[in-house]
């Protein structure tokens, strides 16, 4: 944390205009901007999250990490280039600039806000459990406020060209943190696939022992499964915990489940791959290359990246399951979702100080994963109020120095908003919401941006349906899975969400709108998309006059001398 408000100070020496603070100078190289944008992507939910839900759900989570690498291939192949050529600020700029409507501009902030807030809530749970373990005692919600605060700070002081440097060294910082302590932990415990074949044992044949007991490499004891955890076939099963749940609530056969299963998987394939395409965050980050055969080239160094990285959280997960299984007796901050942080010091008695090193050294990778994606979510989040809302709604006549001081006030806002809604969440899984952040990015983002690049027919009536549409029934139906799911906590949050508690006896006795909701891609997607089709072809003749010249900014290679920047501010333009 000192060495990321350190660096925060002196990055922030350099951010000197408002293209600095929103585009960090359109100057950032290939090789930087893949770390940042890896060391933003790589959130609490990639270092934690994909661990926790491995040991918690079995083979069912790994759609996760292969999702989340999978979607920079849409970014590549659709979106990446000619983003970056249309030389906008944000995102709400690119929707404004492609049909010539500030009006649209109002409602693609709105999208830039409640994808942000989503995203931010895995990220304060992921900071509040790490802080609760390394101090024991400590309440969730400290750590919630400690690193919401400095994260605030560095972001206040620098914007994006602040947090750049920050985020390109945590990249390398959470590959260190969560590589290092898999080698040792293989070494000690034996290979994956040793460790993996034990769970297609049915019998455990050893008591729980101590936190502290040290299993030999040699060994093929594993420790009991108290009665909350998985049996061994479903854990190893395709369709397993996580895609059965609502069929199994319902007391549906394993044969009846089968199809809401598979309805289960592809609608989070979707959510993940179209949604990756569509976070506003990452996206906004493009408009830092020079240009767009830079962004198609720091799109394929991500995909590389964070491929490489991918390979080691569920590895987490499958030492977890054998060797710390009373984290299934666990929940909210003291479950499943702390195993990395916990599983190096199983090797303390026989190692001694190494087991808390390793484990240090993953808190630490910890911090970087969610200072990081926190970092990104807020500029992006205040990128669109400082500079849409406040300078290009509210005073459309600011000084690039009015909207930089505004930057700073609603860096500090948004930072407050999200501490609080991070304090809720202890008893949410940090990957089941970042996954509901990705579904309404796909049924919003994703459809605006893949039609509004390739379609020159798109009208903004068709976006601006599609896109509200869509977009509003995957966060409707996210919030009510929340709600419910926060009733049946045993703690605080379940008294304060109790009036939701009836939904869960509706969900039980519609296993399949359960689905639906939890995971609504698989239909929220395809509404938008059809939604901007209809209604664009309804509404042909407001079709935007020059719409090839855009189609043109948007896909000629840059050598024939036609892109554009749309913001034309670091030129010494008015706007």
């Amino acid at each position: 944390m000192v060495v990321t408000i350190w660096m925060g100070f002196r990055s922030a020496k350099t951010s000197k205009s408002a293209s600095d603070f929103f585009v960090a100078g359109r100057s950032v190289s290939v090789g930087w901007n893949a770390s940042a944008i890896s060391g933003e992507y790589l959130s609490a939910a990639s270092f934690m999250g994909i661990a926790g839900m491995v040991m918690l759900s079995g083979y069912d989570a790994l759609w996760y990490p292969v999702c989340y690498a999978c979607g920079y291939l849409f970014l590549l192949l659709f979106i990446a280039g000619p983003l970056r050529r249309f030389g906008a600020y944000t995102i709400p700029d690119f929707a404004e600039g492609r049909y010539d409507s500030p009006l649209f501009r109002k409602i693609a902030v709105c999208f830039v806000l409640f994808i942000g807030f989503f995203y931010t809530m895995p990220q304060m749970k992921g900071a509040g459990v790490t802080l609760a373990y390394i101090f024991p005692g400590l309440p969730y919600w400290v750590g919630v406020a400690v690193v919401g605060a400095v994260i605030t700070l560095n972001v206040a002081l620098g914007g994006m060209k602040g947090i750049t440097l920050v985020q390109a060294v945590q990249y390398w910082i959470k590959m260190f943190a969560i590589s290092v302590p898999i080698f040792v932990l293989l070494a000690v415990f034996g290979g994956y696939g040793k460790n993996l074949s034990l769970n297609q044992s049915a019998h455990d044949v050893s008591p729980p022992p101590a936190i502290t007991q040290t299993v030999d490499a040699p060994s093929t004891v594993r420790r009991a499964l108290p009665e909350k955890a998985p049996k061994d076939e479903a854990w190893i099963s395709p369709f397993g915990p996580l895609t059965t749940k609502a069929a199994k609530a319902a007391g549906l056969s394993a044969e009846e489940a089968r199809p809401l299963s598979l309805l289960y998987t592809f609608s989070l394939i979707v959510a993940l791959v179209c949604g990756t395409a569509g976070l506003p965050h990452i996206l906004v980050r493009f408009y830092t290359n020079p240009d767009g055969v830079a962004a198609k080239k720091t799109t394929m160094w991500v995909m590389i990246l964070i491929g490489v990285f991918y390979v080691f959280p569920p590895i987490f997960g499958v030492l977890g399951r054998n060797f710390l299984p009373e984290l299934y007796e666990a929940t909210g901050s003291k479950g499943p979702d702390k195993i990395v942080l916990e599983l190096p010091i199983l090797i303390r008695e026989k190692y001694g100080v190494l087991g808390s090193i390793l484990s240090g050294i993953t808190c630490a990778g910890a911090f970087a994963a969610f200072m990081s994606t926190f970092s990104g979510l807020l500029v992006s989040m205040t990128s669109a109020l400082a500079h849409d809302v406040y300078g290009r709604m509210l005073r459309p006549g600011a000084s690039p120095r009015d909207r930089m001081r505004m930057f700073k006030f609603a860096a500090v806002g948004v930072g407050g908003i999200s501490v609080l809604l991070g304090a809720l969440v202890e008893p949410l899984e940090i990957n089941f919401m970042v996954g509901q952040a990705f579904a309404i990015a796909a049924a919003s983002y994703f459809p605006l941006l893949f039609m509004s690049v390739w379609w020159r027919g798109m009208t903004m009536a068709g976006a601006a349906t599609g896109m509200l549409t869509g977009g509003l029934c995957a966060l409707g139906s996210a919030t009510i899975v929340n709600a419910s799911t926060l009733a049946l906590d045993k703690g605080p949050m379940g008294r304060l969400f109790a009036g939701f508690s009836g939904i869960n006896e509706f969900w039980v006795a519609h296993p399949l709108l359960r689905i639906l909701a939890e995971q609504p891609a698989i239909w929220s997607v395809p509404l938008a998309i059809g939604l901007m089709v209809v209604v664009s072809k309804a509404t042909r003749k407001t079709i935007p006059a020059d719409v090839r010249m855009k189609m043109l900014v948007l896909h000629a290679p840059e050598a024939l001398g036609l892109k554009q920047e749309y913001i034309q501010e670091h030129q010494g333009a008015a706007h």
